[in-house]
């Protein structure tokens, strides 16, 4: 039966009680996430790539994946490109503990029901196929950021004992206790990392693009002055949606990004973002989470 045209699903009911938390309430210092400054400008793929390599350009900053190859008990395996919200989710959470704790190793929970428990996440099900997928994934990949000039050049996991299923369907699988990131990663990673609001990212959860959206604007409204700048559909698309082809790109690109803006704006309300004749204004705005948080 179809909804009524003003009746709200559970998923916005539940976003619009997460930003009315977020709007009332200053983020403490649990609160405060972070991740890579180059990942708020150029993202992950949000989609299956079916390809072993994915490139996407954004102004100066670059982000180049290679699916690489991971041992999953018997011999190596051939992983795929990381993508969707997943992936991301667990970055800003791995890049959080390794930024607070200036550490490269992290622990990760000893079952993948307790890392979805750390990452704010439903213990459902179906979850773990696509974290085992998607972790395995990230471990594996070969990655490459780059920025004005300067280059991170390599892959950011150095050891991940692979998540083994256990074919005892009541018994959770075996999942690593620590992930090792590699010297270079955390050394670009604490040179560059924005802070986020994790209530944000759990209420954005389920959307890859709403993650990016939330990351890119989080990076981008402190920084900017005067009255404002003006970026138009085509270097929105080709930022977040290169993907996008056909008659007209950018009109379809447009249908899927401006629902997604209001839902960032809703858990970052000090977000001043407008939507003028051609593209969007962006105009100077406080960041969601101060940079020291009591």
């Amino acid at each position: 039966m179809p909804r009524k045209p003003m009746e709200l699903s559970k998923q916005e009911e539940k976003l619009l009680d997460k930003a009315a938390v977020i709007e009332g309430t200053p983020p403490s210092g649990d609160d405060m996430a972070f991740t890579h400054a180059v990942l708020c400008q150029v993202g992950l793929p949000r989609s299956k790539v079916e390809d072993r390599e994915f490139m996407r350009q954004s102004g100066a900053a670059w982000i180049n994946i290679q699916a690489g190859w991971l041992d999953e008990g018997n011999g190596p395996v051939m992983q795929p490109i990381p993508y969707g919200p997943m992936p991301r989710l667990a970055l800003a959470w791995v890049s959080t503990y390794a930024v607070r704790h200036k550490t490269r190793e992290i622990p990760i929970g000893s079952s993948a029901a307790e890392f979805l428990r750390l990452m704010g996440m439903e213990k459902q099900g179906a979850r773990y196929k696509t974290l085992r997928t998607q972790m395995h994934a990230l471990a594996a990949c070969h990655l490459q950021l780059g920025f004005k000039g300067r280059t991170f050049n390599g892959a950011p996991v150095e050891q991940f004992d692979t998540w083994i299923a256990n074919h005892n369907d009541r018994q959770p699988s075996l999942w690593p206790g620590v992930m090792v990131l590699t010297d270079a990663y955390l050394s670009s990673l604490l040179e560059s990392a924005v802070p986020l609001d994790a209530r944000a990212l759990q209420a954005l959860k389920g959307s890859a693009l709403q993650l990016d959206v939330y990351a890119w604007l989080a990076h981008r409204l402190h920084r900017i002055e005067g009255r404002g700048m003006v970026l138009h559909w085509k270097a929105l698309r080709e930022q977040f949606a290169q993907e996008y082809s056909g008659k007209d790109p950018d009109k379809d690109f447009k249908k899927q990004f401006l629902p997604a803006l209001d839902k960032v704006k809703a858990v970052y309300p000090k977000a001043n973002v407008k939507q003028v004749n051609g593209g969007l204004l962006l105009m100077g705005s406080q960041p969601p989470v101060p940079y020291r948080v009591d």
